[in-house]
């Protein structure tokens, strides 16, 4: 795919209606900080169009991203942030419940930890409810260049083995700042949406 046009299409908050998207859907979910909005703008080839910060919990919306006329990329709120009251956590747990459930075209769920980190057991708990949901997260190692390549596979057998994957389960390892991995994230997302190449030109 060669993004020509991306916009923020739809913005959701605790009390709208879930859009009914005719494009394919491919969502971001994540803690607080883990580097998912840095990962929608470096896929999207943006600097700030997806508000980065490096305070947790800046994401409080469900942000619909429009790639030309082929799919969203939608980024889900940060989970685990202790300064946010339960009473909002609980909302925005309903909400992303929503969005799961009324969808129709989510095509997958991506689930980003940090590869630095064995994952927490908010991780775990988000893993197991996705799950729970009907979806099958596909596992993003982010902030990649922060680590020794030599140290990369190690750090990747950590996370399969604290979210309990098995050996099938891909995991990408992605790092905004070098944009290491985002051409085959592409691929994969090209897929998933049934999005077909254009010559094998990049994005």
């Amino acid at each position: 795919m060669v993004i020509k046009q991306v916009e923020l299409e739809t913005v959701c908050g605790i009390t709208s209606k879930i859009p009914k998207n005719l494009l394919p859907e491919i969502a971001f979910a994540g803690k607080s900080n883990v580097g998912k909005s840095s990962l929608i703008n470096a896929l999207m080839n943006r600097k700030s169009l997806a508000r980065t910060s490096s305070q947790p919990g800046k994401t409080q919306t469900i942000n619909f991203y429009k790639i030309n006329q082929d799919m969203y990329l939608v980024d889900l709120p940060g989970y685990g942030y202790t300064k946010i009251a339960e009473s909002e956590k609980r909302k925005w747990g309903v909400m992303v419940e929503k969005y799961l459930h009324q969808s129709k075209q989510l095509k997958a769920v991506f689930l980003l930890v940090d590869i630095r980190h064995d994952p927490s057991a908010n991780d775990k708990m988000m893993y197991d409810w996705i799950l729970h949901q009907g979806f099958e997260p596909v596992i993003i190692a982010t902030k990649s260049d922060k680590l020794k390549r030599s140290q990369v596979q190690k750090h990747v057998k950590a996370i399969q083995t604290g979210l309990n994957l098995n050996a099938q389960e891909r995991i990408f390892t992605f790092s905004s700042e070098t944009k290491q991995g985002r051409e085959e994230l592409w691929d994969y997302m090209d897929m998933l949406a049934g999005v077909a190449k254009v010559n094998g030109n990049k994005k």
